[in-house]
């Protein structure tokens, strides 16, 4: 929570740089100082569900290998902000090449199960079955993937998942769904969607359902990203 979620929650490459690269500037002593007001006010997402999605990210790459070429934090343009599409955009291993990763983060502090974070439009499901189905939406999350693979180390997974994608007709993809809970854990949460999802996708594409279930509150993980010792 300290280490990986953190780091990709204040996306600290990101910032590193960005801070490097306005220090380098010419400035007056005045513009210094007046450089490093705007970077000290440069706050950290304090929302459960933006730390979920971090740590989502991390456990998708320490689990499965999942490569993201891109930190969802850059494209926000105000403070909280969230962005549309889907929350998991990146590059699953296959074989000597790659596939499309593609998913959706939910946290709930409801107590019910299935929690309502599954369901209606805005839900789990709904935008499981959009990521499967709707060509219109893979388009923008490709083109929105171009122009930050091309010319980076990056540029080869995204031919290879791009190349798989269309000779599989829209079917070599992986659709991750990670469901973030404070409860204890309930296989009834995911279950019977994954049954569903089973039967509805057809090889070559796959699904996979996560369920998380922390032994705190969600709306505890922003400060648990800052105490170490407390983990």
């Amino acid at each position: 929570m300290c280490g990986e979620v953190a780091d990709r929650l204040l996306d600290s490459e990101g910032r590193t740089e960005f801070q490097s690269h306005l220090r380098g500037l010419s400035l007056t002593e005045f513009g210094k100082t007046s450089l490093e007001a705007v970077l000290e006010a440069d706050s950290p997402e304090e929302r459960g569900w933006a730390v979920g999605e971090a740590l989502a990210e991390s456990l998708l790459t320490a689990i499965y290998g999942v490569q993201w070429p891109w930190n969802m934090e850059r494209d926000k343009r105000h403070p909280g902000a969230s962005l549309p599409g889907a929350d998991i955009v990146g590059f699953l291993p296959s074989g000597p090449g790659f596939r499309l990763a593609l998913g959706e983060v939910k946290t709930s502090a409801e107590s019910a199960w299935p929690p309502q974070v599954m369901y209606g439009r805005s839900g789990l499901v709904h935008q499981i079955d959009t990521l499967a189905t709707h060509l219109g939406i893979i388009c923008q999350l490709m083109k929105w993937l171009l122009p930050r693979c091309k010319g980076t180390r990056f540029e080869t997974a995204f031919n290879s998942a791009a190349e798989a994608y269309f000779n599989s007709g829209h079917r070599e993809a992986t659709l991750f769904g990670v469901l973030i809970r404070e409860t204890p854990a309930n296989e009834m949460d995911l279950k019977t969607r994954g049954i569903s999802l089973g039967d509805a996708l057809a090889a070559p594409a796959s699904c996979v359902l996560i369920g998380v279930y922390l032994p705190h509150q969600i709306s505890d993980l922003p400060a648990r990203t800052k105490r170490r010792s407390q983990i």
